[in-house]
């Protein structure tokens, strides 16, 4: 931990105190925080998914071990001035103890807060049952205070993604134990229509945090504002969306032989004084 981590995690936790609602969009690697970072967001989060994609492998389906991530998400953290919260998925292991050796290693590897699922992976049983999930909440909430900085813990729950039965008393029942236990922020993910989103910042007592970024028309961040939201997440969807524009070009040139993709790139020369800049403020 370092003084520039210490006024990372700081300045982190207060976008949560303060008022107002702040975009955290997700990167996948250090080109990408980079670019991101040069918008002026006040924090920058990690998509796990994004990382996975980048690295020819699928989201959940032999997700990448916690190694891995952590590589990645420590060259994040490395490349931009703005805080970053990493997408620590599940933990990494079902037990409590596995979680909490989870934070130690996104602390070390330089983030400032981390999102931590209730889902299990296992398609019997898609969410880990509560009190379970709680037990791995706490846990993670004592490795995080002993980290020496004021680490933002936010639990996810994926309740409405694993298609729960009445997902919003059921969101909003762990999300109340879970803030017990010791979370600083909620994330409800999948939800994407206002009623559900309004009414779940009026039951949760916590700073909510929710994905934009799904296929059709999303919310506007002034609406999110709007109806209380914390924090948005973009979650994948800025990868998956430059993924599809590969897809695009590739079909172009296979097919048509044409490359009026092209017409959009960003010059070498502009991108490499770009860069190039960016290397200048960290060496």
């Amino acid at each position: 931990m370092t003084q520039d981590q210490l006024a990372k995690a700081e300045q982190f936790r207060k976008l949560h105190t303060n008022p107002g609602t702040f975009l955290a969009p997700n990167a996948w690697n250090a080109g990408s925080a980079r670019m991101l970072a040069a918008a002026g967001f006040p924090a920058l989060s990690t998509t796990s998914g994004g990382i996975a994609l980048a690295l020819g492998r699928p989201d959940y389906e032999g997700r990448l071990g916690r190694q891995e991530i952590m590589d990645r998400v420590s060259r994040i953290a490395d490349a931009v001035d703005a805080p970053v919260n990493a997408d620590l998925e599940n933990g990494y292991g079902p037990q409590p103890e596995d979680v909490a050796e989870t934070i130690r290693q996104a602390v070390a590897a330089g983030v400032v807060g981390g999102n931590l699922e209730d889902y299990s992976a296992d398609p019997r049983a898609p969410l880990f049952e509560i009190e379970h999930a709680v037990a791995r909440i706490r846990a993670a909430r004592e490795a995080a205070d002993q980290a020496g900085i004021p680490f933002t813990l936010t639990a996810r729950t994926d309740v409405y993604v694993t298609g729960q039965e009445k997902p919003m008393s059921e969101a909003v029942r762990r999300a109340k134990r879970y803030r017990e236990a010791g979370a600083d922020c909620i994330f409800v993910a999948g939800v994407a229509d206002k009623s559900t989103i309004a009414a779940l910042v009026r039951e949760i007592p916590a700073p909510l945090c929710v994905g934009v970024g799904y296929a059709g028309k999303s919310l506007t961040a002034r609406e999110l504002a709007t109806m209380g939201v914390k924090r948005i997440s973009i979650g994948g969807s800025l990868a998956r969306a430059t993924f599809a524009l590969i897809r695009r070009a590739a079909t172009e040139m296979a097919q048509e032989g044409t490359f009026s993709f092209a017409d959009e790139q960003i010059p070498d020369a502009e991108l490499s004084t770009f860069f190039g800049s960016w290397n200048e403020k960290v060496a």
